[in-house]
């Protein structure tokens, strides 16, 4: 119970470091093409509380961590940007929009990396040895909720991130069926989207365990 209680624990802490570097990233990034609006409203941060959702980020990752769902995912407030002040919309907002997803991707490269070097460092060599260690479970919860933030973000369906991209291709009649889609996006992403992305985490984190344990001889 008490090994069980910690992996929650450090699952939960995980979750919010990477939902608060994916929403600090859109805010950035919407600075740095030229809408301050997020960056006024302080959610440049890592600060969980400044990016946190009832739902998406307390509810319902402890119900998917109790229940031991085979992925955790959640979801914070949206940033709020202000395409207008945007020096180029049409092409920024689809940066900025993207901004978040690739922080998620970025963060799982390092940590793939850093979960190696802490195998080597410690001489692991078994998957039981990976999973006793708490610094290699920090590292995979961190990659695995990175993926699937990523992964999920993708998907071409308001409100995530995903159908900012379609947007920029769609002519205007796409674009406006996509945004009447809005209010169910999110219900379709999680009711589909969670059994397509079954798929590929699985051979992923298969991927992920054999290179943290072999290197493929190259680290």
């Amino acid at each position: 119970m008490g090994d069980r209680l910690l992996e929650i624990a450090v699952q939960y802490t995980c979750l919010l470091f990477c939902l608060s570097a994916h929403e600090a990233a859109h805010a950035a990034a919407a600075d740095k093409f030229g809408d301050p609006t997020a960056r006024l409203l302080g959610r440049v941060s890592l600060n969980p509380l400044k990016h946190a959702d009832p739902l998406g980020t307390f509810v319902l990752p402890i119900l998917m961590m109790v229940t031991q769902l085979p992925f955790l995912f959640g979801w914070a407030k949206p940033v709020p940007v202000n395409p207008r002040n945007l020096r180029n919309p049409r092409i920024h907002e689809v940066f900025v929009a993207m901004a978040g997803p690739g922080a998620n991707l970025l963060l799982a490269i390092v940590f793939t990396f850093v979960l190696r070097v802490t195998v080597i460092l410690n001489g692991i060599s078994t998957p039981e040895e990976l999973f006793a260690s708490p610094a290699c479970l920090v590292s995979v919860s961190i990659v695995m909720i990175n993926l699937v933030l990523l992964l999920f973000n993708c998907i071409p369906l308001p409100p995530l991130d995903g159908h900012h991209v379609l947007n920029y291709f769609l002519p205007p009649e796409g674009k406006r069926f996509l945004q009447q889609m809005g209010p169910f996006g999110l219900i379709i992403a999680i009711t589909v989207g969670g059994r397509l992305l079954s798929v590929p985490l699985l051979l992923i984190s298969r991927f992920l365990f054999t290179y943290a344990l072999t290197g493929f001889g190259i680290l």
